[in-house]
C-alpha cells in the first residue's frame, strides 16, 4: 500500500468525534442563515390557485358585454354606419344584438356542447340540414350561435323559415334582420351560389309540434327539394343532428280549437303549460349536444338529377337516415336529460 493513500476505517477505528462534526456543521449553518436554514433550502411559497368564476360572475360578464355591445349598435345606428343585404341581413345588429342576447341560452342554460364544426367549409356554400323539435324552435337559434361562435371564421347560418315565421310582426322583422329568409327554392339557390350557409329543417311544423313520445324520432322529409337546390349549385350537405330540443317542452297534449281560434299550426299543452300561465313559457334546461356530420357533396351530380324524383328520394333518404342514427348515438351517450 502506499504511504500516501487515505484509509476508510469500516469498523472500529473513527475520524473526529461525531458531535464535535455536528457542532460545526449546525455553527455553520446558523451562520449562513438565522433559521439554520439556507435560503436556497427553503420551499418556495404555494401560491393558491384563483378560484374559477361563479356561475353570477360569468352572467355579470355577459350582461356587461351585451350593454356594451348594445352602445356601440346604437352609436352606429345613430351614425349610419351599417350595411343590409338584399335578404334584410344586418350583420351589424346580428353580431352585437342578436347574438349576444341568445348566448346566456346557449352558454348557460342549454349549455350546448358542440361536435363536428370542422364539417362546416371555411368558404364557399354549404348546406346543414337539421331534424326539428322543441314545441317552439329554439333548436335554428341555437344552431345558428354554434356556427358562429364555434366555427373559426365565425361563419353566419342563415336559415330558411317557414312562411309563418315572416307573417307575425315583430318575429318576421328580427328574422329579416338576423339573416334568414323564406323556404323556398329561389332563395335557398342565391344563397348557396353567393356562398353562404345556409339551414334547412325538413321536418318543419310535424318535427317540432309531434307529442313527446316520439320524441327524436325523424318525421317525413318532404320531397327533397332541399337536395334539389343543393344538387344545382354544388354545394354539400351537412347533416346536422341536435339532441336536447325534446325535453324543453314536452308536448303531453294540445288543443286544436284554440289552435285553429288563433290561426297556429298546433296549441300545445305541456306538463307546465298553459296550467302556470307565463312560468311554463319557461323551457327546461335541458342539456344539448349538437353534432355536424361529415359532409354529402353533391358536385357529382349532373344537372338533370336536380329535376330526377329518385336521385332525389335516394340522397334525402341517405341524408335523413345519417341524422337519425347519429341521433340515436348522442342519445346512447347521454346519461341524464339534464346533466349531459
Amino acid at each position: 500500500m502506499s504511504e500516501g493513500a487515505k484509509v476508510i476505517p469500516l469498523h472500529g477505528a473513527r475520524g473526529p468525534s461525531t458531535d464535535s462534526v455536528a457542532a460545526r456543521t449546525q455553527a455553520a449553518s446558523r451562520e449562513r442563515h438565522p433559521s439554520g436554514i439556507r435560503p436556497e433550502d427553503e420551499a418556495a411559497p404555494v401560491v393558491a390557485a384563483p378560484p374559477p368564476p361563479s356561475r353570477l360572475d360569468v352572467v355579470r360578464g355577459s350582461l356587461a358585454d351585451s350593454i356594451v355591445a348594445v352602445a356601440d349598435f346604437v352609436r352606429c345606428r345613430m351614425s349610419g354606419e351599417y350595411e343590409v343585404d338584399e335578404f334584410g341581413y344586418d350583420e351589424h345588429f346580428t353580431e352585437n344584438v342578436w347574438l349576444p342576447a341568445l348566448r346566456p341560452l346557449f352558454d348557460q342554460w342549454f349549455r350546448v356542447e358542440v361536435h363536428g364544426i370542422e364539417n362546416i367549409p371555411d368558404t364557399g356554400g354549404a348546406l346543414v340540414v337539421s331534424n326539428h323539435a322543441g314545441v317552439v324552435p329554439i333548436d335554428g337559434l341555437m344552431a345558428s350561435v354554434a356556427v358562429h361562435d364555434r366555427h373559426p371564421l365565425h361563419r353566419p347560418l342563415r336559415m330558411l323559415a317557414a312562411d309563418f315565421a315572416f307573417e307575425l310582426p315583430v318575429v318576421a322583422d328580427l328574422a329579416r334582420r338576423a339573416g334568414h329568409t323564406l323556404a323556398c327554392m329561389s332563395d335557398a339557390e342565391r344563397l348557396l351560389s353567393a356562398g353562404e350557409v345556409v339551414a334547412v329543417f325538413p321536418e318543419g311544423f310535424k318535427g317540432i309540434g309531434k307529442p313527446f313520445s316520439e320524441r327524436y324520432k325523424l318525421q317525413r322529409f318532404g320531397r327533397g327539394g332541399f337536395v334539389s337546390a343543393a344538387m344545382r349549385t354544388g354545394t354539400p350537405i351537412v347533416p346536422c343532428s341536435i339532441v336536447g330540443s325534446e325535453e324543453i317542452y314536452p308536448k303531453i297534449g294540445e288543443l286544436a280549437p284554440l289552435a285553429r281560434l288563433l290561426g297556429l299550426p298546433y296549441f300545445p299543452v305541456t306538463p307546465l303549460f298553459p296550467h302556470f300561465g307565463p312560468l311554463g313559457l319557461v323551457p327546461l334546461p335541458s342539456k344539448w349536444h349538437i353534432e355536424f356530420g361529415t359532409p354529402i357533396v353533391t358536385d357529382g351530380y349532373d344537372q338533370a338529377a336536380a329535376d330526377d324524383p329518385m336521385e332525389l328520394f335516394e340522397v334525402t333518404d341517405h341524408v335523413r337516415e345519417t341524422i337519425q342514427q347519429t341521433l340515436y348515438k348522442l342519445l346512447a351517450r347521454r346519461r341524464n336529460v339534464f346533466l349531459g
